[in-house]
């Protein structure tokens, strides 16, 4: 299935004069700013003296042709992100239209085209086989919607592609019938496509608050998904590149352009098919931008058996994802120095870890000697620190999400493979909830209630993955890979160079 559009070049056009990028909070500059180091994924960027000048405070405006050249190399590092826009360049909503797939949520859908926008382009509801189409069109047309039938359910990739065929605007968004949009979602992503080279912009999925008081464990749920949902990437913007920070958007709420996306999702698949379109569209050179400044609230399963499965049918999506797009979508990415410091750490005794203390200075050695900056030493210290970090994370989540079946049977045979995981599952689900907890203002999720909702999830997710991996017949979503230069998994080795006519990219391979 392609998703470019006929005589549409992917990812091609000049970012317009007025164009604005400022850095990622993460980016660190080192060398009196000579030396950029962040982006998804990490890499260096050394700078020129122009470039230097051009990024002075922080951001970089498009005035001519050297300035354009750092601009987008920088939204192409994922090191900065576009701040401001010429109005000019920024679509209206008279470019969109949404399209709206639905399947016996009537309720929902009133809520949902109460809530949408003045002046759209058009609106299209998808009727997937509701057993109350008679509601369901008498709602959508009472809204001044296109209503399209499938008089039995085809899936919601389907229902979207339909809304997607009747569409005649440039852009097109897709709506679920669980989710609300917030005042003022669209404008975001409408100045997100300012730039020509992006094909999809998504907004940040937030709770929608629930009405009436809760059951306790309907509650606890409810509070969790808050600030933990897996719909929810978080509050800072990112480039969507797959194996980095954000690596997929949902389908709950998208802003796609139509000359990017052609036939749009694949059908063939009842789950994870919008991180498959992602993936078919960064590996055809669109940019894809998550833009969390747009909010759109989603109603979230919060009855536990609903909530449980609902998180392991997630899981079922990684098998088909790793056989269509091998090494993107992996478990684990691990370099060898990395699975090492992973596996003392695992182990737990002081020799161990002393051992891994003598891995990572061996290896922050080994990439000091190859890094072009002033005080290699100390980036290099800095980047395995950070490396190190990233290997608890993924071995705590091998642990207790991708591989518990793993460690369920290890603690059946070992009293210190019992310790361990019990250290991993409480350490692991206090720092968890330590960083979430904030996330939401109007939910606190307990401790206690966090941390165990946290296993289940876990628990729901790997079993869905296994399970998924059986019935595809195939091993590839449990199988850990190493990284590709500039991978998270290890430390970057990219070494980007932006002179003053234009941006050269050389990459060394991993020591």
């Amino acid at each position: 299935m392609t998703v470019t559009g006929s005589g549409i070049r992917p990812g091609q056009g000049a970012l317009p004069v007025g164009f604005r990028v400022a850095l990622d909070r993460r980016t660190r500059r080192l060398d009196d700013g000579a030396v950029l180091l962040g982006g998804a994924p990490p890499r260096l960027l050394r700078l020129s003296a122009a470039a230097r000048q051009l990024l002075a405070d922080g951001t970089c405006t498009v005035t001519g042709p050297t300035s354009a050249a750092l601009a987008r190399r920088l939204l192409d590092a994922g090191i900065g992100h576009p701040v401001a826009e010429p109005a000019w360049a920024v679509p209206s909503s008279a470019d969109v239209t949404v399209v709206v797939p639905v399947k016996d949520r009537v309720a929902g859908l009133v809520r949902l085209l109460a809530a949408l926008p003045s002046g759209l382009g058009g609106l299209v509801v998808v009727d997937d086989g509701s057993a109350d189409a008679a509601g369901v069109r008498a709602v959508a047309e009472g809204a001044g919607a296109t209503v399209l039938r499938h008089p039995s359910a085809r899936g919601p990739a389907a229902a979207r592609n339909a809304g997607l065929a009747t569409a005649s605007t440039p852009l097109v968004a897709f709506l679920d019938s669980d989710v609300v949009p917030l005042a003022g979602w669209l404008e975001p992503l409408l100045a997100r496509f300012a730039d020509p080279a992006v094909g999809l912009a998504a907004p940040r999925i937030v709770a929608l608050a629930p009405t009436g008081t809760l059951p306790r464990l309907d509650g606890l749920l409810a509070a969790y998904e808050a600030v933990r949902s897996s719909l929810d990437l978080g509050p800072d913007p990112a480039l969507v590149v797959p194996r980095s920070r954000v690596a997929y958007v949902p389908s709950a709420a998208l802003l796609v352009r139509r000359a990017a996306v052609g036939a749009g999702f694949d059908e063939r698949m009842q789950v994870a098919e919008d991180v498959d379109l992602v993936l078919r569209l960064h590996a055809a050179g669109w940019r894809l931008r998550y833009e969390p400044a747009a909010r759109v609230a989603h109603d979230h399963r919060t009855t536990l058996r609903a909530w449980w499965l609902r998180k392991a049918y997630y899981g079922t999506g990684a098998a088909p994802l790793a056989l269509r797009h091998p090494g993107s979508v992996p478990p684990m990415v691990l370099s060898p120095w990395s699975a090492a410091v992973g596996a003392l750490l695992l182990l737990g005794t002081p020799r161990a870890v002393q051992a891994a203390v003598a891995v990572s200075v061996v290896a922050a050695e080994r990439l000091a000697r190859r890094l072009p900056v002033d005080r290699p030493r100390a980036a290099a210290a800095r980047l395995v620190a950070v490396g190190v970090v990233g290997t608890l994370a993924q071995t705590a989540d091998g642990v207790t999400r991708h591989y518990w079946p793993v460690s369920a049977a290890a603690c059946l045979v070992s009293r210190r493979a019992r310790r361990t995981v019990i250290f991993v599952a409480l350490a692991e689900g206090i720092v968890d909830w330590w960083r979430h907890r904030g996330r939401d203002p109007y939910a606190k999720p307990g401790l206690f209630g966090y941390v165990l909702a946290h296993r289940l999830d876990d628990l729901a997710y790997g079993a869905g993955l296994w399970w998924g991996a059986l019935r595809h017949r195939t091993v590839q979503p449990l199988r850990p890979v190493g990284p590709t230069a500039g991978d998270g998994g290890a430390p970057p080795a990219n070494r980007d160079r932006v002179s003053d006519s234009g941006p050269s990219v050389r990459t060394n391979p991993k020591g």
